[in-house]
């Protein structure tokens, strides 16, 4: 096992800079997720760790030993890929012994390795079938268990269960997530899928066209995102962002636009322009909001809105808002009550919930609140 380091590392291609000046350190043992939508440059990040893509610019270090031009045999590294890229003709003890056997690594030694990861993986009544007489996720298993054979430094896993069903991706997360604990090897693993980042990372790193936007763990990255894109990548359903003004109308603070308003208590406009522009970017959750029959309670902001689609999910509703111009989600309990399109309803929002970014910068700017 080994920590892993980028230390300002940049891949350009021709005119294209994929990778941005990415600095991250990973510790031993940690299982690091590398978050993102496609093109965001978290698999070249990961395949320049593994030695499959050249660095243009910076340092990468696995332990204390630099590995920018060592080769990819050399580094001590294991990697999973999305296509599982078994040997159809080989049986699973073969394709799990295939690599150790390239090393000349004795054959009581590959044996043990075999049988030890193939029962980690609870492949031992499959030793011996070809990759078609097995299912999607017995396959996947196999795929890990050619790494785990390797005893390397570092798992690199490239969304690996991209292939399976929904149903298997779950159960062969959690297979990972045991695997990982009990090996306790360090593993950098890259998905597109922020559900999937959420549940598996000790912590996530958030990377848009490039760019590291913000690391931490799980619930720093969720309970205060950075700028609007981690606000908006983060969580499922995604979070509300609405353009807004701050002003005072009449005797009511609140956060408007074109028949959007967020009433929120007095004084709290005057605190926020100490601070922040008059245009922002208000970012609230879908399951924060809750239904409101009557003026909020102290902290809360208070949005009026009309339904226009309910998603019954049995404990829960997703329910789908216009305010004025602007579409919302809500995430609402059963127990709130049934809502039905084309109600008038007042959503009641925490304050300690609401997030505000600077329209121009995209950055947070916080929630002050009034004395």
């Amino acid at each position: 096992m080994a920590s892993v380091t980028y230390d300002r590392v940049s891949k350009i291609f021709e005119e294209t800079t994929a990778v941005d000046e990415l600095s991250l350190d990973i510790g031993d043992g940690e299982f690091l997720v590398l978050v993102g939508p496609s093109g965001c440059g978290k698999s070249t990040a990961l395949r320049m760790l593994a030695g499959l893509e050249d660095i243009s610019e910076g340092e990468i270090r696995i332990g204390d030993r630099v590995v920018n031009n060592v080769a990819p045999a050399e580094r001590d590294v294991a990697m999973v890929f999305q296509s599982y890229a078994l040997y159809p003709h080989m049986s699973v003890y073969d394709n799990l012994a295939f690599g150790l056997r390239n090393q000349k690594v004795p054959k009581e030694e590959i044996d043990r390795r075999v049988r030890q990861a193939a029962e980690i993986l609870d492949l031992g009544q499959l030793i011996k079938r070809k990759p078609k007489q097995l299912s999607g996720g017995q396959r996947q298993r196999v795929a890990l268990g050619r790494a785990i054979v390797r005893e390397p430094a570092a798992f690199l896993m490239d969304e690996p269960l991209s292939n399976l069903d929904a149903k298997l991706r779950v159960q062969t997360r959690a297979e990972i997530l045991k695997l990982q604990q009990r090996l306790g090897t360090t593993t950098v693993y890259v998905t597109h899928d922020q559900v999937e980042a959420m549940t598996m990372g000790d912590r996530i790193a958030v990377m848009n066209a490039g760019v590291l936007q913000q690391i931490g763990t799980p619930e720093e990255l969720y309970t205060n995102p950075r700028n609007v894109f981690v606000a908006g990548f983060i969580g499922s359903p995604a979070m509300n962002l609405v353009p807004v003004e701050a002003a005072t109308d009449g005797e009511r603070d609140v956060l408007r636009q074109d028949g959007f308003a967020v009433e929120v208590p007095e004084g709290m406009i005057s605190r926020l322009r100490e601070r922040a522009p008059s245009t922002l970017m208000a970012g609230f959750r879908p399951e924060h909001l809750h239904l409101s029959n009557g003026e909020p309670a102290n902290q809360q902001a208070r949005i009026p809105a009309v339904v226009d689609v309910v998603e019954y999910l049995g404990d829960e509703q997703l329910v789908h808002l216009h305010a004025g111009e602007v579409n919302l989600v809500a995430k609402l309990d059963i127990d709130e009550g049934r809502v039905k399109p084309e109600e008038n309803v007042h959503l009641a929002l925490p304050l300690e919930k609401l997030h505000l970014f600077d329209r121009e910068t995209e950055e947070s700017v916080g929630v002050p609140t009034p004395a």
